[in-house]
């Protein structure tokens, strides 16, 4: 079964449902082919996001950091307040967003964004800075203020949205066409890298295991420690790659130096 075969949910009702800005993600990365075989068994009354008659979405996120790169270290180091600001673009729909993105020591993640243009092209604004400073300090992330964080790393990649019926819903974000891009500084060459035959499947639900995390379970597939950003900022940046070192042999494929 196709995703084209499901029923469909709408943004607005999506959000309704399952806007989850609170909650518990766990990430695999599978073979491309597989994704069939997980949609046919998902159970029954799965439907799937539409919006503008469109069920895969084209993303661009463009990362911000520290020169010194703390988000990625403090990510990368398992420390306890974690964090990350970027902007999100939708480029099938228009849009785009400022996103921070934090991790609590109960490994609970908070997102909080306001409109804003993409951050490759346009200094953040005012509202932003303000906006950023303002959710990091709730956060209770010490020692980084917006004024210091410059783009570094842009994703890009497409993305199908399930959501699992159930007492507790539980969103599947299906995430292919991977390509990461490191945004050079003065002095530095850009660099990519791609991964067609790769998908990123994650379940963004409660401390409960889903439907769909059974279902990987039971083909082989376990919870992986990636993040785009991490991942992205260890095989193109010249960095220790720190806990992303795992995923990057094993599930991308990435030698000690990109090629």
């Amino acid at each position: 079964m196709s995703i084209e075969l499901l029923a469909p949910i709408g943004l607005d009702e999506l959000v309704e449902q399952a806007a989850l800005l609170e909650r518990i993600d766990r990430k695999y990365v599978v073979p491309r082919a597989a994704l069939r075989d997980l949609v046919a068994q998902a159970p029954p009354g799965t439907r799937v996001l539409e919006h503008e008659g469109r069920r895969t979405h084209g993303y661009r996120s463009v990362y911000l950091d520290t020169a010194e790169l703390a988000s990625y270290r403090v990510a990368g180091q398992r420390r306890r307040r974690r964090w990350k600001v970027r902007s999100r673009s939708y480029l099938d729909t228009g849009g785009s967003w400022l996103e921070v993105k934090t991790r609590s020591a109960r490994d609970v993640t908070t997102k909080v964004r306001i409109p804003h243009a993409d951050l490759e092209s346009t200094a953040m604004d005012g509202p932003g800075q303000a906006f950023v400073d303002e959710s990091l300090a709730t956060a209770m992330v010490c020692g980084v203020r917006a004024g210091e964080l410059r783009p570094v790393l842009a994703t890009a990649y497409d993305r199908s949205t399930l959501l699992l019926p159930g007492d507790r819903p539980t969103r599947v974000t299906i995430d292919t066409a991977l390509g990461w891009t490191w945004l050079a500084a003065p002095g530095e060459s850009a660099r990519d890298l791609d991964r067609p035959g790769l998908a990123i499947v994650e379940t963004k639900g409660g401390s409960t295991p889903s439907a769909m995390d059974r279902l990987l379970w039971a083909r082989g597939h376990r919870p992986v420690s990636i993040s785009k950003y991490g991942v992205g900022v260890a095989a193109l940046h010249d960095v220790p790659r720190l806990k992303w070192h795992r995923v990057l042999t094993r599930d991308l494929g990435v030698g000690p130096k990109l090629t």
